[in-house]
């Protein structure tokens, strides 16, 4: 088993701490050594977290190192781990106040430190014990304890926490068993109680599944996990349980102490190399609630940016053209697009761009009279370096958007992105051979910025096609009007993959149509 010495997160709030470079000695006017004592009284080797109090200039030091400092008071956070047999050992997180002033000492002693123990009614196949990720926190600057932090994990029996009753500090805890499902507890404490720990029952949980599908994303390994979200930054925030790492697609269910929580999906190609890591939308669950979170559904397509009119040009941000209606713009995969402005069919402008590495891909075209213009966009994914599985869905997406523009009015152009859902399909985004799939459609538009008018604009009419041979013939499909929504019915062949179109109008003229190239897969 390999063994961390500390609480390595990656998220959507850093935990790791500033690490300040040592203060000089002409500006010093003390100094401060900690020394980390292990479970048995021996010395033992840690990096130490020293923060000041109240300003959160923070310093790591190794122990046994003294460090020039202001005089002051600091909290001094660590944890001790120490090697066992077969690669086990055990972990103490602890702190100390102390006044530093001329020449200071502390010492965190791990023998001091108590169990931390968790309790749950668990189900018979939950039969190991639970792994807890602890720290402690400095509750010093801006109410975020949770950049001031130093921790660990372990399995419950070789977890400890050193008490301190300051209420300059937090400790904050997760602890997961597993089984068939998961089960997931959290919990926060000012100061480091006597007897740290919980008692916890799975009637008061909520639950999270996973849906995980496979053939959209360009990477079958996927990293599912949930991070504590607490509405008010605490010593829990951003711990992280792990749900299942496993090749897609699978279903995974973890039950959940009440709170708010942030699903996460890290990706992983065939040769290792991290592609890509899905934030969606934060939930908040109460005890015996329950939510599914899908990733991978077909089908992926344009998420965000809409053309704008601003400083006498067109403008087009080509980010988020192929990603996950589920996750949203943060489950969108790089792409190399070719954008290309016309009006009256004589082209403006063409320009091939790519978001892969940079953020600053950006299309703008002059224009010098007012009109209707055409703004195409052909994009592919795009990722150097790696192979993309064979027959990956939703590989290509298309925009031909028609709309008039006035080179003196800032506005988003008055046209639409559309989703398709198509329903029924498998874990592998298939649909069964010479079926008919419902495909959901919704037209949508989202503000692009405070600068420009934003207009709302109601889709008079949409139309969908399919096509069964990678585009070369379409089929126009029967659709539906459904509330907010159309609702399409698209005749399947015998086999292959699907493409789909939308052309979407509105009253004025304004045209927006969007293709999606393989869909979803027959099977």
């Amino acid at each position: 088993m390999v063994r961390r010495r500390s609480l390595a997160f990656v998220g959507v709030a850093a935990l790791v701490p500033l690490v300040a470079s040592a203060v000089s000695a002409q500006a010093a006017s003390g100094s401060l050594a900690v020394t980390t004592l292990g479970r048995h009284g021996a010395r033992v080797s840690s990096t130490v977290t020293v923060v000041a109090v109240p300003s959160g200039q923070t310093y790591r030091v190794p122990s046994g190192k003294r460090i020039s400092l202001p005089a002051g008071r600091y909290l001094a956070m660590t944890d001790i781990w120490e090697h066992g047999t077969e690669g086990l050992g055990t972990d103490t997180v602890g702190a100390q106040v102390v006044q530093v002033s001329g020449s200071s000492s502390v010492t965190l002693d791990a023998r001091k430190g108590k169990a931390v123990k968790v309790s749950l009614d668990t189900p018979a196949d939950v039969t190991g014990p639970p792994r807890i990720s602890a720290q402690v926190c400095a509750t010093t600057v801006s109410n975020t304890p949770s950049a001031f932090s130093s921790g660990g994990w372990n399995y419950q029996g070789s977890l400890y926490a050193i008490p301190n009753s300051s209420k300059l500090l937090q400790f904050g805890y997760l602890a997961q068993w597993s089984g068939n499902d998961s089960y997931v507890a959290v919990k926060n404490t000012t100061g480091i109680p006597a007897t740290p720990g919980g008692s916890f029952k799975r009637s008061g949980l909520a639950t999270m599944r996973f849906s995980v599908r496979s053939g959209t994303q360009m990477a079958r390994e996927n990293d599912t996990a949930l991070q504590a979200m607490p509405n008010t930054d605490n010593c829990t925030s951003d711990l992280m349980a792990e749900v299942r790492d496993d090749s897609a697609p699978y279903s995974a269910t973890v039950h959940v102490t009440p709170g708010t929580w942030q699903p996460r999906d890290d990706l992983v190609a065939s040769n290792g190399e991290s592609v890509g890591v899905g934030f969606p939308k934060v939930r908040t669950l109460k005890a015996g609630q329950s939510f599914t979170q899908s990733f991978g559904r077909a089908a992926w397509s344009p998420l965000h940016y809409l053309p704008m009119v601003e400083e006498k040009s067109v403008m087009f941000l080509p980010d988020g053209l192929i990603g996950d209606p589920d996750v949203g713009v943060y489950g969108a995969d790089p792409t190399k697009e070719t954008v290309v402005l016309s009006k009256g069919g004589a082209t403006v402008k063409k320009q091939t761009l790519t978001n892969w590495g940079t953020g600053d891909a950006e299309f703008s075209a002059g224009i010098h009279s007012v009109g209707w213009y055409d703004l195409s966009v052909d994009a592919h994914r795009y990722r150097p370096g790696i192979t993309f599985p064979a027959g990956m869905l939703s590989s290509r997406a298309t925009l031909d958007w028609h709309f008039k523009a006035d080179p003196g009015k800032a506005m988003v152009a008055p046209v639409f992105m559309t989703r398709f859902l198509p329903t029924g399909l498998n874990s592998h985004n298939q649909a069964a051979a010479d079926s008919t799939t419902t495909v959901d459609v919704r037209a949508g538009r989202g503000s692009q910025g405070p600068d420009v008018k934003f207009t709302a604009v109601t889709a008079e009419s949409v139309r969908v096609w399919s096509s069964a041979d990678g585009g070369k013939t379409w089929k126009a499909a029967t659709v539906r009007h459904s509330g907010s929504a159309w609702q399409a019915a698209v005749h399947n062949p015998v086999s292959g993959a699907v493409a789909l179109r939308s052309e979407v109008t509105d009253a004025a003229g304004d045209r927006s149509v969007e293709t999606v190239y393989r869909a979803y897969a027959i099977g």
